[in-house]
Order: structure tokens, then sequence, then C-alpha cells
């Protein structure tokens, strides 16, 4: 069992950075692939990165990609989501999830088995 906390979010203006962080409770954290979703209004649930168990593996949206970085410290218990120059269309809620690890690739929500409340982030223009 992995409970899992966002926290980071707020607004900012266009082209400025904010940094999500989730924290994780459960002597498991390590053993679960990690991944970042959001949801603007309106939209389904997408994929933004994922990261392995380990940490040594990452992926990224294309529409993030250079921007958004996805790391995690399994130490602290905790993955997190630097986004830098942010847009008007990043503006959503931000969720973490844990699940299986598979191979490195974008998977859909419905792969994760654990999820956060969500942490909301609006970007103006």
């Amino acid at each position: 069992q992995v409970q899992l906390v966002e926290s980071g979010g707020g607004l900012v203006q266009a082209g400025g950075s904010l940094r999500l962080s989730c924290a994780a409770s459960g002597r498991t954290f390590s053993s679960y692939a990690m991944a970042w979703f959001r949801q603007a209004p309106g939209k389904e649930r997408e994929p933004v990165a994922a990261i392995s168990w380990g940490g040594s593996s990452t992926i990224h949206a294309d529409s993030v990609k250079g921007r958004f970085t996805i790391s995690r410290d399994n130490a602290k218990n905790t993955v997190y989501l630097q986004m830098n120059s942010l847009k008007p269309e990043d503006t959503a809620v931000y969720y973490c999830a844990a699940g299986p690890q598979y191979g490195m690739k974008l998977y859909p929500a419905n792969t994760y088995d654990y999820w956060g409340q969500g942490t909301r982030v609006t970007v103006s223009s």
C-alpha cells in the first residue's frame, strides 16, 4: 500500500517555473515506477512523465520535453516534477501515480495502482 500526497502547485506567469513534489508513505516506494499525469478542464487525464523504480530511466511527453524534468529520491520517498518555461496550456491539476515497473514508456492512467489527490497549476498569460 502506498499513499501519495502532492504539493507545490500554484499560480505562475507564463515563462515561470514550479517544482511539484509527491511524498509517498510505505516501505515499498522504491519498488514502484512513478509518473506524473495532468488533467485540464474538459480533457482526459494524460501522462506527463514517468520514472523507473531506481530513477535511472525517465520519459517525458513530447508536449513537455525540454521543459519538465521528473526525478525521484528514494531515500526521501519523494518524486519531483521540475517545470520550467511554463505555458498557459500547462494549466491543469497534476497528479502523481505509482504502479508496477514495465517498459519505459508513457502508460495510460489505468496502468497505475495508487494516486495522489492532485495539485492545481495555473499558468497565466
